[in-house]
């Protein structure tokens, strides 16, 4: 049976396009029509595959679904809706989003990997029932994976003490056997995931660009070591919550790391001013910032950040709220920063509406997010009653 270049048969056409009399049908060449179809989002193909006979086979060809995001489509389907996808895209599959599909386990998803070895992008992303299965699986059957997204991907079938996370085991098989991956999103997928498992990553996925470990508290400065030693495109970098990172570890990355571009560097509570040189002088391309609660952070960190290369051309967003120790200083500092954006303030105590006016008549159009209590109250005419700090006086 004769292939055209698009997957469907040439019988196939000519079984269809005798019995089937609309004029559409009789005016268009087939391969024409199954080009226009290859423009269709998932419903309207959908639609299309019920008009007649010869529409269903044009509309559910492979080759027109390539890429799926099923989360604006529906998201309450079973295992077996995705099992059936697989089976009619096959190789064809490059794309494909089952974002919030709670209902989807490991079973379909090795289904799944088995049929579309020429998937690339995959969103599991609130996938609350897979575990290091579907990780083997990917592994195993896909190596040309480069965007996986496991945010939230943790097992509620079990109880905790027996849940199946994702673990270090999952990571190392993905490391091993998924050498085009560039993006990986790990935000709050799992306590149980250590540097191990990620060093495993990193040795083996050398374009990594983009990597997501919010939330993953167990990491330790040997994480940002290996990504320093192995991946040297690293681009966007996000490690919210993950307290045990220090300066020493950033160092690395900085020096090895040049074309970082976003920083989510929040609440790593050890980093100090020392992190923030380093950046200023390895990373050029730095645009996106974030420090929130990194409360040893001071106006000379801002200082050097303020000086460094990426500061005139690139440094767009900056994140400082809850940061106590910086001042208007700090706003004098980045005051030469042309392309700067946004600017947050919360909770910056020592911040005035006075520096953040002098700010704004360098950069008129900055956004400045920040918050200001009300004034301290003066003491009494006594003396004697204790004054309200300005945390208190809204109590």
């Amino acid at each position: 049976m004769g292939k055209e270049a698009n997957g469907v048969s040439r019988s196939r056409f000519e079984m269809f396009s005798n019995n089937d009399e609309a004029i559409i049908n009789k005016k268009l060449p087939k391969e024409l029509l199954l080009r226009i179809f290859s423009f269709l989002d998932v419903v309207t193909l959908c639609r299309c595959a019920q008009v007649s006979r010869s529409w269903n086979v044009l509309a559910l060809d492979g080759s027109n679904w390539q890429r799926i995001d099923l989360f604006d489509f529906q998201r309450d389907i079973e295992g077996r809706v995705v099992e059936n996808i697989s089976k009619r895209c096959g190789g064809f599959l490059r794309k494909l989003s089952l974002r919030g599909c709670q209902g989807v386990g490991d079973s379909a998803l090795r289904t799944f990997a088995q049929n579309c070895r020429n998937i690339e992008l995959l969103n599991l992303n609130g996938c609350t029932k897979i575990t290091d299965s579907t990780c083997n699986s990917l592994s195993k059957f896909c190596p040309k994976l480069k965007y996986l997204e496991l945010d939230s991907c943790t097992s509620i079938t079990k109880p905790v003490s027996q849940s199946h996370q994702l673990e270090d085991e999952a990571l190392k098989h993905i490391g091993a056997h998924c050498p085009e991956l560039v993006t990986l999103n790990l935000q709050t997928c799992s306590q149980q995931i250590t540097d191990e498992g990620l060093i495993t990553i990193c040795r083996g996925c050398h374009r990594l660009q983009s990597l997501c470990v919010s939330g993953c508290a167990n990491l330790t400065d040997a994480i940002l070591n290996a990504l320093g030693q192995n991946c040297p495109r690293l681009r966007i970098l996000e490690v919210a919550r993950c307290s045990q990172l220090t300066d020493v570890g950033f160092t690395t990355l900085a020096r090895n790391c040049h074309e970082l571009e976003k920083m989510d560097l929040e609440e790593c509570v050890q980093i100090t001013d020392a992190t923030l040189i380093q950046l200023s002088i390895h990373c050029p391309r730095l645009h996106f910032l974030i420090l929130s609660h990194c409360e040893l952070i001071t106006d000379d960190g801002i200082r050097h950040l303020g000086s460094g290369p990426c500061a005139h051309n690139r440094l767009e967003v900056i994140e400082l709220d809850n940061c106590p120790l910086i001042t208007d200083a700090s706003l004098e500092h980045l005051k030469t920063c042309h392309s700067l954006d946004r600017i947050e303030l919360y909770d910056c105590q020592q911040i005035t509406r006075a520096g953040i006016k002098r700010l704004r008549t360098h950069l008129p159009n900055i956004k400045v997010h920040a918050y200001f209590a009300p004034v301290t109250p003066p003491p009494s005419v006594g003396g004697s009653r204790q004054r309200f700090c300005r945390c208190c006086i809204l109590l």
